[in-house]
């Protein structure tokens, strides 16, 4: 399993989901790629992978996960 997940959200969402991954203490922390695709990468740990995967469906926007992205 990879230590980055790559995301796609509207660009409107992006500050949300760093406000939300950065209030779980070294969960992962999110940099943006392009904003005006809203394309994220969430960088954890071998660890905190399956847990930020846990929370992605949670949210209170939609997310796609990018499968096909360069790791």
């Amino acid at each position: 399993m990879s230590d980055k997940i790559f995301l796609q959200v509207k660009p409107e969402h992006i500050d949300m989901l760093t406000r939300i991954i950065e209030a779980f203490d070294h969960l992962g922390v999110v940099s943006t790629l392009n904003r005006e695709e809203g394309l994220v990468m969430i960088r954890g740990t071998k660890d905190t992978i399956p847990e930020i995967y846990g929370i992605l469906p949670t949210l209170p926007f939609p997310v796609k996960i990018e499968v096909d992205l360069p790791q």
